[in-house]
């Protein structure tokens, strides 16, 4: 059908707002995903975690929720990823989907969220509670 929104923003993200914006009536079956952060990340204590975005990334998620939408048929899809200081707790992906049947719209979801993870170019700088901190997502 057609992608209703994608965003990289510096806002909270609220995944109500997603499941409102994406439904319409032909869609019997909406899937929200929240990608929260949490405390821990490979058996160490997460403090918080800062999240950079390239200056293509709102473009390219844009991209990948247009890929979505093609390979789906029939699938409204709705995408923001969060960039800069998040606490525990903060929502860094919502992504939504909808469909007339629930199967398509579960498929496409996973698809969506597991494709902004690979080609969107976002990357966490983690800090943890010993005062260290690291990057997930860039080479070294």
């Amino acid at each position: 059908m057609s992608t209703v929104h994608a965003e990289v923003s510096a806002q909270p993200l609220s995944p109500a707002r997603a499941e409102a914006e994406v439904w319409s009536p032909e869609c019997g079956g909406v899937v929200v995903f929240s990608g929260i952060v949490r405390d821990h990340d490979g058996g160490r204590s997460v403090a918080a975690l800062n999240y950079s975005a390239h200056p293509t990334a709102e473009q390219t998620l844009g991209q990948v929720c247009q890929l979505i939408t093609d390979k789906h048929p029939g699938v409204r899809v709705w995408a923001s990823h969060r960039i800069g200081p998040l606490q525990i707790g903060d929502h860094a992906l919502v992504a939504a989907c909808a469909s007339a049947h629930r199967a398509e719209a579960f498929a496409a979801c996973a698809d969506l969220v597991e494709t902004i993870k690979a080609q969107v170019p976002i990357w966490k700088e983690q800090h943890y509670t010993d005062g260290s901190k690291d990057w997930v997502g860039i080479a070294t």
